[in-house]
């Protein structure tokens, strides 16, 4: 059966009410329960973590527990988390990277990301849609593994 986690990064357990302009007014778990609605035969979990360190906990628990895929939007983590790009390069597992914002039209700051080389793909700038297609992307991935 395939396993896809969604691992999620500092603030994005605020989505729903944090500047609703850029990331839209629905929370993530509201998200979530649609998601799994959708994908009935696909076995999604989540997590989300303001901490860089339960992050990477996560993420080496996730190549230990036969997870066929990762979608992560490390947030701000991503612009400074060398820990968490080196995870990435030392597990096996797919990885997906998504960002609701444009990264690329933001700040400076944000155009760099520690994840993307070590990721199979990026999304940026598709808001949730961004999670979806992720998920999408990485189920037909798996049939192909």
């Amino acid at each position: 059966m395939t396993k896809i986690v969604i691992i999620n990064g500092p603030n994005l357990n605020l989505l729903g009410s944090r500047e609703p302009e850029k990331y839209g007014s629905v929370t993530f778990e509201s998200f979530f329960e649609t998601l799994k609605t959708k994908y009935p035969q696909i076995v999604l979990s989540y997590f989300q973590s303001n901490i860089e360190g339960k992050l990477v906990d996560y993420l080496q628990a996730c190549e230990n527990e036969g997870v066929s895929g990762i979608i992560i939007n490390a947030a701000a983590y991503t612009h400074t988390s060398i820990a968490i790009g080196d995870t990435l390069a030392a597990i096996k597992t797919p990885t997906v990277e998504v960002h609701i914002t444009n990264i690329m039209a933001r700040e400076e700051f944000r155009k760099l990301s520690y994840l993307s080389s070590q990721c199979i793909g990026s999304i940026s700038g598709l808001g949730l849609q961004g999670y979806e297609l992720a998920l999408q992307f990485l189920i037909e991935k798996t049939k192909t593994i």
